[in-house]
């Protein structure tokens, strides 16, 4: 990837890919990398794409080395069939196999779900997670009734297959509803939605059936990294109740919730964020 120039509060296209060992695989994951200090990695969520996280990278970034990355079929990556959890965290481990440290993993909301199950079965890849706006299940389920309706998510599924950009910009404002900074959060999705592309209408689906299936309650308790559960009181589609489980059922679990957010509070209240998760950060 060449060095070129972005403007200012963009991800820095300064940041290349690391190094990879003489005789190994190129890893197919697009990552970006910026800072330096310990491995910190971010996982963005359905739809987007890794450029969104870009308003708070220089906050992150200034005791760490922070890894951006596009999921599978988002952003710069390449696709991967099938797309399930484990394939994900299969090529996060190709592309990180050059870290000797254990890493730092963030993930917001679908994201969330791949550093759950990362950490939950790599455990000594991980040192510190940090899960934002962020569920074990988005569908409601026995005995889970914090989440969206499975119906909700199927005819959202519908909607997607008869006009897939309409519908990924309707997603967008449910993303930010109720927020109390919901207007310029929204433009700031709006912004970087389609930056790197449009993801094709076979990854969107596939992506959103991971989001109907995923049920990680089981694997939450055998995660022993320290974690922390960064939720908005307002998101309407990781609801509050969920990080508040998900904080409690973690064996080193802490809570923000910040007032006033919904489901990006990274970009609608980036400085209570970059705050909470800084703090959790270095306290090693």
């Amino acid at each position: 990837m060449s060095p070129s120039s972005r403007p200012e509060g963009e991800l820095h296209r300064s940041a290349q890919r690391e190094s990879i060992p003489a005789g190994a695989a190129a890893p197919r994951l697009h990552v970006e990398s910026v800072g330096a200090g310990a491995p910190l990695v971010l996982l963005h969520g359905w739809g987007m794409h890794g450029g969104l996280f870009a308003p708070v990278l220089p906050a992150l970034a200034q005791r760490r080395r922070v890894h951006v990355v596009d999921l599978p079929g988002h952003g710069y990556s390449a696709p991967l069939a099938p797309l399930t959890l484990e394939g994900i965290a299969g090529e996060l481990d190709a592309a990180f196999a050059h870290e000797s440290e254990p890493l730092d993993v963030l993930g917001w909301s679908l994201g969330g779900a791949v550093a759950l199950h990362f950490t939950a079965t790599r455990r000594r890849r991980v040192a510190r997670l940090v899960l934002v706006a962020t569920t074990p299940s988005f569908v409601v389920r026995v005995g889970w009734p914090h989440a969206m309706e499975p119906r909700t998510l199927a005819m959202f599924g519908d909607e997607l297959r008869v006009a897939h950009r309409l519908t990924l910009q309707r997603f967008l404002t449910l993303q930010v509803q109720g927020s109390d900074s919901g207007r310029a959060a929204l433009a700031a999705l709006r912004h970087e939605l389609f930056a790197r592309g449009e993801p094709s209408r076979e990854v969107l689906d596939a992506a959103l059936a991971l989001l109907q299936s995923v049920d990680l309650r089981d694997a939450v308790e055998s995660i022993d990294a320290p974690a922390l559960v960064v939720t908005g009181d307002r998101d309407t589609l990781a609801p509050a109740a969920a990080g508040r489980w998900l904080a409690a059922a973690l064996p080193h679990g802490e809570l923000v919730e910040i007032p006033g957010a919904a489901h990006v509070p990274f970009l609608s209240h980036r400085d209570a964020f970059a705050a909470a998760v800084g703090a959790f950060l270095d306290a090693r």
